[in-house]
């Protein structure tokens, strides 16, 4: 199970958590700038994909593919997005961005200190992340 990277995107489009994993045989590494671009760019195509279906309503895309990498998207019902960056042969994305949803939930979400929509900055999210994913 390779986990590349995980993204956090509020209803409107902006990154609020980024984190990678694995040094170095995973994703390239990018800038600040970059993965705010790539959030808003992917928050975009999410709404579009909604729109497109063409049985009616839709959730939007939930997994993107590229060569190398393959994109799960966890939308709840408030607008926030999950995304997990995975390889190609990863099976388990959908579960893992279930219990990531719980940790932030129950470590972000009822964090009386923590506003709504802006940055992720919680240590006892970022443990229980890394006690997930590694």
């Amino acid at each position: 199970m390779a986990i590349y990277g995980l993204w956090v995107i509020n209803k409107a489009g902006g990154l609020v958590y980024e984190r990678s994993f694995g040094s170095g045989d995973g994703l390239p590494r990018l800038t600040s700038n970059e993965y705010l671009v790539l959030a808003g760019t992917l928050h975009g195509i999410h709404a579009i994909t909604s729109r497109l279906s063409p049985t009616g309503s839709s959730s939007g895309a939930q997994v993107i593919e590229g060569e190398s990498f393959k994109m799960s998207i966890f939308l709840t019902a408030t607008g926030t997005k999950f995304v997990l960056l995975t390889s190609l042969t990863e099976s388990t994305a959908d579960v893992v961005l279930q219990k990531i949803y719980e940790i932030y939930a129950d470590a972000v979400m009822k964090n009386p200190f923590h506003t709504p929509e802006m940055p992720i900055r919680n240590e006892a999210f970022d443990r229980r992340i890394t006690a997930l994913l590694g």
